[in-house]
């Protein structure tokens, strides 16, 4: 069917009229033809099978029967009245039971006359059936055979309105007829045949109105494959068509400052983990286009160092390199890691936050200019117009997910040919997510930890507990061990959190009394200069008990640090729950994580801490995730949008969407303008979805 007629807004269609198309856009968001025939069904009512009345099961099963009324009585009860008719099919007899509506059906009902009732079957001293769907037979065989019933998604408002699952399938079939079931094909005849799928205006039909299970079945896989297929073509048309295009700086060698670091400044031996994404990064580098890479990797599995010998390529390629984190605390972190790694080499070195002074910032500016500085690290600092780079030639951002698309973008225009981008995030992003989000992106992941890094033991500990975890708290403290204490903080109920945080700080000051113990305590009603000397007297070891809300979420690195102590962990997502775990482990000792609770849970939290407490790899805490919150907020409100997905689940259909994203490379290997005769529907359907921008707006 031509896709401009399926642009009709829907008060066109016969049955519709304004009022009804209103509720339809404001409830469902259906304005055009096109989104009522992309409304699907969430669950199907099998409508196949007649049952005889002497064939019935104590079950409350929905069932059809045909036959007739014989007889309409009404019956008083304590509250009002029920409309009772005797309904028969010859092998026995039923009653018909109503409570409401009860003049209206009355008057409507026909003695002696040939209906198809379906509904649910009760039992009592006898089978019932409470408010059946009727229809007569004569009409039942003139409708378009449904054999299985469509149950559309509604809501209250419609139902008030009187646009009841019936009303919308009926619309549906006049869309149908209108159309005269006629889709246009949106697969090329190879997939089709090597997949051996059923045509698109069979699909269509039968996923509004399956003849059958099975049928249900292909359309499902059909119309699923075929979403995830444009999904992923875009994806990676534009990951080709980057390449192409953007030329980057090529990095042609691998200089002395590369190899010095690499034989005489290494802290430690690296991972085989680091040493194929290096691998995988001089390869992008060394090519002519431009690098667009994310670096995926837990928390302390080593991004830095990754981050730090990728600087020191384009330094030696005559080039310079920034780094930028979302907030000052994680950009001081990463200026001081560097510059100890640094500290024996003859590498300039800067840091630009918001709080630098003028006078610094002014010396910060000229000697990026003048090429005096290899590396600048800072936050939102560095997007600012007057830091203007000599060369830049890699810019490398921190947690990437923290900062907007135009924010980014400032960085690309930060030379004449765009630098090479490295994102990086210690968010691990389960791999069927990371397919659809930033399937452009090439990714690299580190998936292994330094050696000498013991896994920390992370065990759930009930509030009734509390006593054996303060003395293990000591036990600690008594080896020379420091120990964090956090505390949830959601900020619709700040003032209970405050609350929360400060009868806990007050408790455990009365457990772990001065002078012997001595506790820091951050919250975000702090002002900055007063947490910043908290968090210093935690580093320095004057405190051994840090109690803070999620502010040391990201950014606080103390190795001495072996115990995570975290209050009411079923309020906290698994993400949340895994980034703060990996603030402890950093050094060579044994470090713990207890979370506590009440004895209340529900079923999705005690999922969450049996996850924790099961396993310390982030990638699979984060497909747990996905499956519990769904991909939208895995990535956060901000993004929540991106995945409108019509029918198809990443979650659920990881495997269709790998299958998808395999005949969407082949197809742009072959061909990568879809120039071929047996490419031009899959050309045309690609660029119609792009026209009416039904194709998601999310890539990265």
């Amino acid at each position: 069917m031509n896709g401009n007629y399926l642009q009709t807004p829907i008060v066109y269609l016969k049955g519709v009229g304004p009022n009804r198309a209103n509720s339809l856009q404001s409830e469902l968001g259906i304005k055009t033809y096109q989104d009522l025939i992309n409304f699907f069904p969430n669950r199907y009512i099998d409508k196949t099978q007649y049952y005889k009345i002497n064939q019935l099961q104590r079950n409350s099963a929905e069932v059809q029967i045909i036959g007739k009324i014989t007889h309409i009585k009404s019956v008083d009860q304590k509250k009002g009245k029920r409309l009772v008719a005797t309904f028969t099919d010859g092998t026995g007899q039923i009653e018909l039971v109503w409570f409401r509506g009860q003049k209206w059906i009355r008057e409507n009902l026909k003695l002696n006359v040939p209906y198809v009732v379906f509904g649910k079957i009760n039992y009592y001293n006898g089978f019932s059936m409470p408010h059946p769907d009727m229809e007569l037979v004569v009409d039942h065989e003139k409708g378009i055979k449904i054999a299985m019933q469509p149950v559309y998604p509604s809501t209250e408002k419609l139902a008030n309105k009187g646009i009841t699952n019936r009303v919308i399938s009926k619309l549906i079939q006049q869309l149908f007829v209108d159309i005269k079931g006629k889709f246009t094909e949106a697969l090329s005849p190879k997939i089709i045949s090597t997949l051996n799928l059923i045509s698109k205006s069979e699909a269509m039909y039968n996923i509004h109105f399956p003849q059958n299970q099975e049928l249900l079945s292909k359309a499902q896989f059909r119309l699923k494959f075929e979403e995830l297929f444009y999904i992923q073509l875009q994806l990676i048309a534009k990951n080709m068509l980057h390449k192409q295009r953007i030329k980057g700086f090529a990095f042609d060698k691998v200089g002395t400052l590369f190899n010095e670091f690499y034989n005489n400044h290494l802290p430690f031996e690296l991972t085989n983990a680091q040493k194929r994404v290096i691998k995988e990064i001089r390869s992008d580098l060394g090519s002519n286009a431009q690098m667009n890479r994310l670096l995926q990797g837990d928390v302390g599995s080593g991004k830095t160092i990754v981050a730090l010998m990728t600087m020191l390529l384009a330094i030696d390629n005559g080039f310079q390199a920034c780094l930028m984190a979302p907030t000052e605390i994680l950009a001081n972190q990463h200026f001081i890691g560097v510059q100890e790694l640094l500290k024996n080499m003859n590498i300039n070195i800067a840091l630009l936050t918001g709080s630098v002074k003028k006078s610094q910032r002014k010396i910060i500016h000229e000697q990026l200019e003048s090429g005096e500085l290899h590396i600048l690290i800072g936050t939102h600092a560095l997007l600012e117009d007057k830091v203007q780079y000599k060369n830049l030639g890699l810019a490398i951002v921190d947690e990437q997910h923290r900062f907007g698309v135009a924010q980014r973008s400032k960085l690309w225009h930060k030379n004449t040919i765009p630098p090479h981008i490295l994102v990086m995030t210690a968010t691990p992003i389960p791999r069927t997510l990371a397919m659809s989000l930033y399937g452009d992106l090439d990714i690299s992941v580190i998936d292994e930890l330094p050696p000498g890094r013991k896994p920390i033991k992370t065990v759930h500990r009930y509030d009734s507990n509390r006593l054996k975890v303060f003395q293990f708290i000591r036990d600690e403290i008594k080896i020379g061990r420091q120990i964090y204490v956090v505390y949830p903080l959601i900020q619709e109920s700040e003032a209970l959190d405050y609350k929360d945080l400060m009868d806990g700080y007050e408790s455990i000051a009365r457990d772990f009394p001065a002078p012997e113990y001595q506790i820091s305590i951050v919250h975000g009603q702090m002002k900055p200069d007063d947490k910043e000397y908290e968090m210093q007297r935690f580093v320095k070891g004057e405190t051994q008990i840090m109690v803070a809300t999620t502010v040391i979420e990201v950014g606080v690195n103390v190795p001495n640090a072996s115990v995570m102590i975290i209050e009411s962990a079923e309020r906290f997502g698994l993400s949340q729950l895994h980034q703060l775990r990996g603030r402890v482990g950093r050094g060579a000792d044994q470090s713990f994580c207890i979370l506590m609770t009440s004895h209340k849970l529900s079923v999705e939290a005690k999922t969450r801490l049996e996850t924790m407490v099961r396993t310390n790899d982030g990638f699979e805490i984060a497909e747990v995730d996905l499956k519990l919150r769904g991909p939208g907020d895995l990535m956060g409100t901000q993004q929540s949008g991106m995945l409108n997905l019509k029918i198809a689940d990443i979650v659920k259909d990881n495997d269709i969407l790998k299958t998808a994203r395999y005949y969407a490379i082949q197809i742009l290997k072959e061909d990568p303008k879809l120039e071929k005769d047996e490419n031009f529907v899959i050309n045309y359907t690609y660029a119609q979805l792009i026209k009416h921008k039904n194709i998601w707006k999310y890539i990265s």
